[in-house]
């Protein structure tokens, strides 16, 4: 995983599940080999960048509740 300014990459969507109360993060799939995931509510800052396995790790986890905090 590695950092990269937000604008280096397009295309990003944020969940469909998403509304303005709730914090989000957007992924794109624009880059080569890879992709990012930032923060919806502020687009202008990093993104974090996940080599394709990795993110697949990320959203499994992601997926079963184990970064849950409650």
């Amino acid at each position: 995983m590695w950092e990269l300014a937000a604008s280096s990459a397009t295309g990003w969507r944020k969940s469909s599940r998403s509304n303005g109360a709730q914090a989000c993060v957007e992924v794109t799939g624009s880059l080569p080999e890879a992709a990012a995931v930032r923060d919806s509510k502020n687009p202008a800052g990093p993104a974090l960048v996940f080599a394709p396995a990795a993110f697949t790790a990320f959203v499994n986890t992601v997926k079963t509740g184990r970064l849950d905090l409650s």
